[in-house]
């Protein structure tokens, strides 16, 4: 079912000093969107790393790790083979235009995000 890590999101406090953190320790800046405010993913070089997702904290948040995605190849039939085994989900699966992927957002048994995501990157539709 899930085949990687696909993405870490961050919610951080100094957004422009994160990026420049993770670019000189080597990320590659992969895209910059109006996703969650302002959302920027940053990757290491290579084959099937992760992207960090950061996000500059808002409101009530936190700042912290926000989640943990994992990679499946179809979002919609993982929603409910996990949902035929209990697991709980916030909302049916959604497609997030900015980003052009389509994602559930599920929790674990303390109550933690964790998200599904498809495989497939559409073109974002901003």
């Amino acid at each position: 079912m899930v085949t990687q890590v696909d993405h870490i999101e961050l919610i951080v406090n100094d957004l422009e000093g994160y990026v420049r953190l993770f670019q000189a320790i080597g990320f590659k800046l992969l895209s910059r969107t109006t996703h969650h405010g302002v959302s920027v993913e940053l990757q290491l070089p290579g084959p099937s790393q992760p992207i960090f997702e950061l996000h500059q904290v808002q409101g009530e948040e936190v700042i912290g790790v926000n989640h943990i995605a994992f990679r499946v190849d179809d979002v919609r039939a993982a929603y409910d083979a996990l949902r035929a085994q209990g697991v709980r989900f916030e909302r049916e699966p959604q497609y997030i235009k900015e980003n052009g992927r389509t994602i559930a957002n599920g929790r674990d048994p303390d109550g933690w995000r964790f998200q599904l995501v498809d495989a497939k990157r559409h073109s974002p539709t901003a």
